[in-house]
């Protein structure tokens, strides 16, 4: 399988709210509860920003999925750290992709200085944890009964790796 990454342009954000969304709709991969607007995807993903990069992933040509790194937290002492964040298009699971998408964005990551990238997961998504453990993030953080989605309390589990 060809995997190959495009960086996402404003024009891509009705692509990226569409595999988003489903998650909101459909899984605990995230604490949004309803769809999410592009003003609000516009303050989560980096343009030709120096540090932060966003990617549409696709494979075999076809779009099956986005990643993108951003800010830890908005302190320059943070600047060698941050967030990691994948989203496969429903049904991409399971294929390689994922792991050839945290590669791909470590080395980016790595070539703009970050030292460490951090994975925010929650507790229940045993997908994105097998991932992340497989490419040897570690868990770093667990914050117990954080958020509550689908009448279920979740924990929020940190997975660390030095890059």
């Amino acid at each position: 399988m060809k995997i190959f990454f495009k960086p996402i342009e404003e024009k891509d954000l009705f692509l990226v709210k569409e595999i988003y969304d489903w998650y909101i709709e459909n899984s605990t991969a995230t604490f949004h509860t309803e769809p999410i607007t592009l003003e609000e995807l516009k303050e989560l993903l980096y343009f030709n920003h120096h540090r932060y990069h966003s990617f549409l992933i696709y494979a075999d040509d076809e779009l099956a999925g986005y990643c993108f790194t951003t800010h830890f937290k908005k302190r320059q002492a943070y600047n060698m750290t941050a967030e990691v964040t994948i989203y496969l298009k429903n049904g991409f699971e399971s294929r390689g992709i994922g792991k050839r998408s945290l590669d791909f964005i470590e080395e980016k990551a790595k070539a703009n200085g970050i030292k460490n990238l951090l994975g925010i997961i929650t507790g229940d998504n045993v997908g994105s944890i097998a991932l992340f453990s497989k490419c040897g993030y570690f868990e770093c953080a667990r914050f117990k009964n954080a958020g509550e989605k689908f009448g279920k309390i979740l924990d929020v589990v940190g997975y660390q790796k030095e890059i």
